[in-house]
């Protein structure tokens, strides 16, 4: 699969290079079980990571809207098949590697289904207990924080 070169849209911001950016991080849930994916070795930020879905605040979008675009492109789960959509607390995060603050909106997604396919972002996936988060020591710093907020497990 190619990867698409990134060109913005009207109104849409190109945070790529900022020293801040906010972005939406999104734990999918299905019956009990969140998604974790493995980014792609491609992408320029934190490849081969594992993370929830994610994406930039780079329009109009609110974070629930873009969660459930995200989903849909990243997954493949159409709209309908988003049950609930909570918002967290937004938090900010230092990464000196990439010399950037993400300020990161937590999202929490519970879902009708567990097939997803994935799209060029994405080399697997695991639905996983959010308890067993630990047992993957090359997750993205952060996702702890997330976790916290919506399952209480740090």
């Amino acid at each position: 699969m190619s990867i698409p070169k990134f060109i913005p849209k009207p109104g849409q911001i190109d945070y790529t290079h900022s020293k801040r950016a906010p972005v939406i991080n999104c734990l999918v849930e299905f019956d009990g079980r969140i998604l974790l994916v493995k980014r792609s070795k491609d992408l320029y930020f934190y490849p081969g990571i594992w993370n929830g879905i994610g994406g930039f605040l780079d329009d109009e979008k609110s974070p629930a809207e873009k969660a459930k675009e995200e989903i849909e492109e990243e997954l493949n789960i159409s709209p309908d098949k988003i049950l609930k959509i909570n918002i967290g607390e937004i938090f900010e995060m230092t990464d000196a590697r990439y010399e950037k603050t993400w300020i990161i909106h937590p999202v929490h997604a519970v879902v009708a289904t567990d097939k997803v396919r994935l799209d060029w972002e994405a080399e697997e996936y695991r639905w996983i207990l959010p308890e067993d988060i630990s047992k993957y020591d090359n997750a993205m710093s952060g996702l702890s924080g997330i976790l916290d907020q919506f399952f209480n497990i740090r």
